[in-house]
């Protein structure tokens, strides 16, 4: 029997018919998601930053990757372990370790684009391809934290359960049967939304029912058909 989940009504005496413990898990208090999974991938990009070529980063080639790894050690010290027991200032660290990825990364597909456009990236299709996958891949990383800290007012707000309504409807919130009692999406859920969407260039499993989660998805499909196509085409080019 399907178990869609529904809004707990309050009855004549001001209780309701359905108990905390009934409603699913990212309906209610839980003490939240994981944050190691965001960390660790967070981490490997701001690697992947620091091996680009020079031509394709901001300079001085270490400022915004340090600066990034500053805020990512800061916000592991105030919040190692679930979203429900964030820091009152560890969304603030977020959201600014989220805009220097994010500029990094824009900034790097801005020259990588501008570069094939007038010729003067890569002569040899290797190091081409070997830019143009670091910048795609990393792209997916940037939009996946931005999926974690704004669906439903980010990792803290979904762990105390109070938005009703999703901004990105998963498959385990319109099938619950399909999953555990005390599921709730995780770092990895938002990393896989962001993953598919690149590649297919469009929603595949998880629906965006809000304007903002639309707009997200719209601009990452579009940067990614940008970044794949120019960079495939110029190293077919180089090939040939």
């Amino acid at each position: 029997m399907n178990r869609r989940y529904c809004p707990a009504m309050p009855d004549d005496s001001g209780s309701t018919d359905m108990t905390s413990r009934q409603l699913p898990a990212w309906r209610r208090s839980t003490a939240g998601a994981h944050r190691w999974p965001a960390a660790v991938t967070v981490a490997a990009v701001i690697g992947l930053q620091m091996v680009l070529p020079d031509q394709l980063v901001v300079q001085p080639h270490w400022l915004l990757p340090a600066l990034s790894a500053l805020l990512l050690v800061t916000l592991v010290l105030l919040g190692p372990g679930r979203a429900g027991t964030e820091h009152r200032h560890a969304r603030k660290v977020a959201l600014g370790l989220l805009l220097v990825v994010s500029a990094g990364n824009a900034g790097s597909a801005v020259r990588l684009v501008d570069g094939i456009v007038n010729g003067s990236v890569a002569d040899q299709a290797g190091p081409l391809l070997a830019a143009g996958a670091t910048i795609y891949l990393t792209n997916i990383v940037v939009f996946s934290l931005w999926y974690w800290e704004f669906d439903r007012g980010g990792p803290t707000a979904r762990a105390a359960g109070t938005a009703v309504h999703p901004d990105l409807l998963f498959p385990q919130m319109a099938n619950p049967e399909f999953a555990p009692a005390e599921w709730e999406p995780g770092y990895v859920d938002y990393l896989y939304l962001a993953f598919t969407n690149a590649t297919a260039f469009s929603p595949t499993d998880v629906m965006p029912l809000k304007i903002w989660a639309k707009l997200t998805m719209l601009l990452q499909s579009v940067v990614s058909l940008v970044l794949v196509t120019l960079v495939v085409a110029r190293a077919v080019n180089i090939l040939r």
